[in-house]
Parts: structure tokens; C-alpha cells; sequence
């Protein structure tokens, strides 16, 4: 594996494996790597003749009030990791590298990044993200991309940005990875201290519940809805919010006709959580109408 720094060093790479007919994937990374970060590796690994991941805290999708400065870092860590799973090379550039003097280009894309996360953090951190994505694409021009559906709305506003600038990168989500007793793996999760971690598994088994709910026969929103917030409720969680929306356009839901997200977003002790579950229109034990 190669630890590249600098933008010409992985483009000179990428070219050289095109031409010997080798297909690129990439995934993109802030590090602190977990079990969720290698799942997407390992399905880059299986499908592509050159595996790139980035490892590059973005500091635009951070706001002044966010953790940019503490979020978890630990390069070596993660290149050990990296390598084990036959990664190719490890793009790890400084800010500098990315954000250059005079750097004044920005993606924004409307209506999906106005709610749920873009709603919570600000119209800067789904810019930050789009921007991001957008110039390691084109930095090194992958055939396939792969995200995790933890940050739901991300992959959305992704394939957003893909479809409307005509960007030729199939974009592949993969599921979530879960410790044990449910709670979605994250970078932040260090962030939890034992009552905190505790606490924590709350989030998923309010989103179970109302996919129980769900696969009972219940249709509408409020409903569904509820039986989540009594579980959050009784675990003594304030969520940011709860929402359930159009898994397409991220619009809210009254009564499931179509696969919808159900998501989540919640501070547990020193950590913001977000998670989510896809509630499908057919996945339901009620007789059709």
C-alpha cells in the first residue's frame, strides 16, 4: 500500500491502472476507522482492480461550534488497518492540498440539505460535504464510490450532486454496521463514556420499534412515530430530531405509500448519534386495500 500526499501522486497512480484496465474505487474518509469504514473497503476491495480511500477530515462540513479540532485522529492506526485490507493507496493530503490559497468554488445543492442534518448543523456542513466529494471524484476519477447508510442523507445528496453535474461514478451504499446490542458504529462512539454508552442503545431500538410498528400493519407516520419517541422517552434521550421522510426527496411522510427513512440525530452524553431504518411500503402485514 501507498500513502500518497499530494493531488499529481494519485492522479500519475490512477492513470497507470487505467491504462492497464484495472478499475478504481474509492472510498471516501475522515478516518478513525471501524468495522462500518472496513465493510465499505472490503466491498471496493471485491469489486475494483485499484481501491483508493481517502483519509482527509474535511474542516468546510465543521461548524465553529463543532468538535473539527478533537475529532479522533490516528493516521497510523489507520493505515495498518488499511493495509490489511488490501487497500492500494491511502490518499492522505493536508488541508493545503485540497483548500489551496484562493480556493472560492462551492457545491450547494437545495431541497434535500435543507432538513434533518442541514437543518441541524447549517446549509454549510452538506456544501462542505458536496464540495469535498466532488473534487476527489474528480481527483481520482473512479468507476464506483461507496458511503455507508448511516449518513443516509449524505449518500442522497451525493447521488444528488452525481446526477446533476453528470458525473460518471456509480455510487454503491452499503448497510449499516452495528456493535452487539445495536447501536450503529461511529468515529464519534469514542466520544461515550460507560453511562453514556449505555444509553446510547436507545437510538436503535426506537427505530426498531417503530419498524415493529411498521411490519405490524401500521401505516401512518404519527403512529410510527410515536412508538419511537416513547422509547427515547423512557431512556431519558431528547432527540434533535426524529423525522420520518420520503426515502427519494427526504420530504416528511404522513402515511407510508412508499419506502420511507426513518431517522434519527441525538446528543448522548458528549456525542451527537445519528442513525436511521429504511421502512419499505410493502415490508408491512396489512392486507392490501
Amino acid at each position: 500500500m501507498r500513502i500518497l500526499r499530494t493531488i499529481a501522486e494519485v492522479r500519475a497512480a490512477v492513470r497507470e491502472a487505467k491504462a492497464a484496465g484495472r478499475s478504481v474505487g474509492l472510498v471516501p474518509t475522515m478516518g478513525a476507522f471501524h468495522e462500518g469504514h472496513l465493510s465499505l473497503v472490503r466491498a471496493a476491495r471485491e469489486q475494483n482492480g485499484l481501491v483508493v480511500v481517502s483519509l482527509f477530515v474535511n474542516p468546510t462540513q465543521f461548524a465553529a461550534n463543532e468538535d473539527l479540532s478533537t475529532y479522533p485522529r490516528d493516521e497510523a492506526r489507520d493505515a495498518a488497518f488499511a493495509e490489511a485490507e488490501g487497500v492500494d493507496i491511502l490518499f492522505a493530503p493536508e488541508p493545503a492540498e485540497i483548500y489551496p490559497d484562493g480556493f472560492a468554488t462551492n457545491i450547494h445543492v437545495a431541497g434535500i440539505t435543507e432538513v434533518l442534518d442541514g437543518a441541524s448543523r447549517g446549509p454549510h456542513h452538506f456544501d462542505g460535504v458536496a464540495t469535498v466529494v466532488t473534487k476527489l471524484f474528480g481527483i481520482v476519477q473512479p468507476d464506483v464510490a461507496y458511503f455507508g447508510q448511516k449518513d443516509a442523507q449524505q449518500v442522497l445528496v451525493v447521488r444528488r450532486v452525481v446526477r446533476d453535474l453528470d458525473l460518471d461514478v456509480r455510487i454503491v451504499a452499503c448497510p449499516i454496521v452495528r456493535e452487539p446490542d445495536g447501536l450503529a458504529m461511529s468515529s464519534r462512539n469514542v466520544y461515550l463514556d460507560a453511562d453514556a454508552r449505555a444509553q446510547s442503545t436507545a437510538l436503535n431500538r426506537a427505530l426498531d420499534a417503530a419498524d415493529a410498528v411498521h411490519r405490524a400493519g401500521e401505516r401512518d407516520g404519527a403512529s410510527i412515530l410515536s412508538s419511537a419517541h416513547a422509547v427515547l422517552s423512557a431512556a431519558g434521550i431528547a432527540v434533535e430530531y426524529l423525522e420520518l421522510q420520503d426515502a427519494e426527496t427526504l420530504q416528511p411522510v404522513t402515511r407510508i405509500e412508499r419506502d420511507a427513512l426513518l431517522l434519527i440525530a441525538a446528543r448522548v452524553g458528549a456525542a451527537r448519534l445519528i442513525d436511521n431504518h429504511l421502512l419499505t411500503a410493502t415490508d408491512t402485514t396489512e392486507a392490501t386495500p
